[in-house]
């Protein structure tokens, strides 16, 4: 099964939930959720998963869990499939 990992720069209390650009290796994600006591993490992989159609289970913080620069780790996808699905 394939497995990616991701760069991700998290921005909490956003207006809205939305992947917002690429910058250098990293994907910018907008949130809603303000960065305390997990809620932005938790934000993050269940709108990753939505966006990517798994499960939230499938994926995992690997790195970052206290920082706005995170990589998340997504079970079941290759690069190009979480590549086609984020970035439009």
């Amino acid at each position: 099964m394939p497995s990616t990992r991701l760069q991700i720069r998290v921005i909490p209390r956003a207006r809205k939930d939305e992947v917002a650009e690429r910058r250098g290796d990293a994907i910018v994600v907008r949130l809603q959720a303000p960065p305390v006591e997990g809620a932005a993490n938790k934000a993050l992989l269940k709108f990753l998963a939505k966006a990517l159609g798994v499960r939230p289970a499938d994926l995992t913080v690997v790195a970052g869990e206290k920082s706005r620069d995170k990589v998340v780790q997504i079970e079941g996808l290759s690069q190009e499939d979480v590549e086609k699905a984020l970035i439009r």
